[in-house]
């Protein structure tokens, strides 16, 4: 079945990080991807499949005539550059809008267009520092654990900006208007982290690593080591969830009723640690197997891609386990 976006052509400048990522998503649902690529430089094969590279010195008049003509043809033209970078190349948005009018232009900064960093490099782990969100993160008493790239990169960064370009495309077919759609990862992952600005606003979250209900806090919401150095998520937030986890652990029903309490988490959280260290991995996974309790193993990578419910998600690319696109599409 073709892809969903196989009647869109984005032109990509290239570049580094979650610009690429947001590509990616797009061309895995059908976008056909036109590349400027600097002449001898080379890309994440994995993050940049599915492009057409052009080899090109913008600095060049013919090569810059022809990035020109060609966001001139295209739908959606990305770039990850710094601010000005691209006003400095001719090729910004008053540039490209103004021989396509319906162009949909999007940028992806760290640190946003303007302000006193925007000039600034950075990573995953700075644009998560300054929005506050990393100081949630970890164990309490140690330094905050960085989430892989994962939040900023692609979940504040990259996926905000698909989102956004998804919407003005709408917007642009629609009315044949099209706009510059600016994702700034401390921006996007601010928005990522709405309910706990929300939450602590409320008093309900407190800025204390390791004492909250979904930081490890909680009984119910942390991972325990097994006997055999492995892990299991218990993620039993709802008390039906945790009722069943206290049947097959053979605790005490009264748990339940003190499930709110945070005073009882350090307590609980230990008598869980001390029972979950008894058996091996492969021991809690038998016991809580059909059980609908919100507890699972920790995988590996390798061990996900061969998990009964996550192998239908993998395919084998030139020999190597990889996600299948996502999310799926049916008729």
């Amino acid at each position: 079945m073709p892809g969903p976006l196989s009647d869109v052509t984005i032109l990509e400048f290239q570049g580094l990080g979650p610009a690429p990522f947001a590509v990616m998503c797009l061309a895995d649902m059908g976008a056909r991807v036109i590349r400027i690529t600097r002449p001898g430089a080379a890309g994440n094969a994995i993050i940049g499949r599915h492009r057409e590279d052009f080899p090109l010195n913008l600095k060049d008049k013919a090569d810059h005539a022809l990035a020109l003509d060609l966001a001139r043809r295209a739908d959606i033209l990305v770039e990850g550059f710094r601010p000005g970078k691209m006003e400095g190349l001719g090729l910004g948005p008053d540039h490209c809008l103004a021989v396509n009018p319906g162009l949909v232009y999007g940028r992806m900064t760290g640190w946003g267009q303007t302000g006193p960093m925007a000039h600034l490099a950075g990573h995953d782990l700075n644009y998560l520092g300054l929005t506050g969100l990393l100081s949630l993160m970890g164990t309490p008493g140690q330094s905050p654990t960085p989430p892989l790239n994962l939040v900023s990169d692609y979940g504040g960064g990259g996926m905000y900006l698909a989102l956004g370009l998804l919407g003005a495309l709408l917007e642009a077919r629609g009315f044949g208007k099209g706009k510059v759609v600016d994702a700034a990862m401390v921006h996007c992952t601010s928005h990522l982290g709405t309910l706990f600005h929300g939450l602590a606003a409320q008093g309900k979250w407190v800025p204390e690593r390791g004492a909250n209900f979904l930081d490890g806090g909680a009984p119910f919401y942390r991972v325990y080591e097994t006997s055999d150095g492995r892990f299991m998520a218990v993620g039993a937030i709802e008390p039906q969830f945790w009722r069943n986890v206290l049947h097959v652990l053979d605790l005490p029903a009264a748990m339940l009723e003190r499930q709110d309490d945070r005073t009882e988490w350090p307590r609980q959280s230990a008598e869980l640690a001390a029972l979950f260290a008894t058996r091996s991995q492969a021991d809690w996974v038998s016991k809580f197997e059909g059980v609908d309790a919100c507890v699972t193993p920790v995988l590996t990578l390798a061990e996900a891609s061969r998990h009964p419910q996550m192998r239908p998600f993998f395919h084998n690319v030139d020999g190597v386990q990889l996600p299948r696109p996502a999310p799926r599409f049916t008729r």
